[in-house]
C-alpha cells in the first residue's frame, strides 16, 4: 500500500481548520455570543454591554476615546451608542471645544441594567471557562490576554487605552 509523500500529508493537515487557531477564536466567540445570550438575555448585545461597562468606568468620556478603549471602529461606536441613547441607557453631549465629538454618559437607567446583568456576567465568565480547571483558567487567560495584547496593532480597530492612547 503506497503512502501518501510528506508534503500532501502537511496539506491536508493545513486543510483541517481546526488545526488554525483563527478558526478556533472564530468559534470561540461564537461559543461566547451564543452563553452571553443565555445568561444575559437579548436586551443588549455583547458590544452594547461593553460600551455600558466601560462607560460606567469613564463617565463623559467622548465616543471615540470610548471606541478605541474597546476596540470597536469609531463609526460602530457611533450607531451603537446612538441605539443606545435611545433605549434612554446613555446620554450624548457636544463637545464645546470640539463640535465634532460627543462626551457619553451612562443613565441610571442604564446602570440599573448593568447591576441586573452582574450575575448574569459572573456566570457566563464560569460557564466559558468551566471547561478548564482552575489553574487552566489563570493559563488560558494570560495566553489570551498576551495573544491579544501582541497583536493589537494588527488589529483593524486596534485597542487604545485612555492616557497614552495605545495598549501597553
Amino acid at each position: 500500500m503506497p503512502t501518501d509523500p510528506p508534503h500532501d500529508v502537511q496539506s491536508r493537515e493545513m486543510l483541517n481548520i481546526y488545526d488554525h487557531p483563527g478558526h478556533l477564536l472564530r468559534r470561540a466567540q461564537q461559543i461566547s455570543v451564543s452563553l452571553f445570550y443565555d445568561e444575559l438575555g437579548d436586551e443588549l448585545t455583547p458590544v452594547q454591554y461593553a460600551i455600558l461597562s466601560q462607560l460606567a468606568l469613564h463617565p463623559g468620556i467622548d465616543q471615540v476615546s470610548l471606541a478605541g478603549l474597546i476596540a470597536i471602529d469609531t463609526s460602530t461606536g457611533a450607531s451603537v451608542c446612538a441605539r443606545l441613547e435611545e433605549k434612554s441607557l446613555l446620554e450624548r453631549r457636544v463637545i464645546p471645544h470640539n463640535r465634532r465629538q460627543r462626551a457619553l454618559t451612562i443613565t441610571p437607567n442604564g446602570i440599573r441594567m448593568l447591576e441586573n446583568m452582574q450575575a448574569g456576567a459572573l456566570r457566563l465568565r464560569e460557564r466559558l471557562l468551566a471547561p478548564l480547571s482552575p489553574e487552566e483558567q489563570q493559563s488560558f487567560m494570560a495566553l489570551l490576554a498576551k495573544l491579544v495584547r501582541e497583536n493589537n496593532a494588527q488589529s483593524r480597530a486596534p485597542l487604545a487605552l485612555p492616557g497614552n492612547g495605545h495598549l501597553a
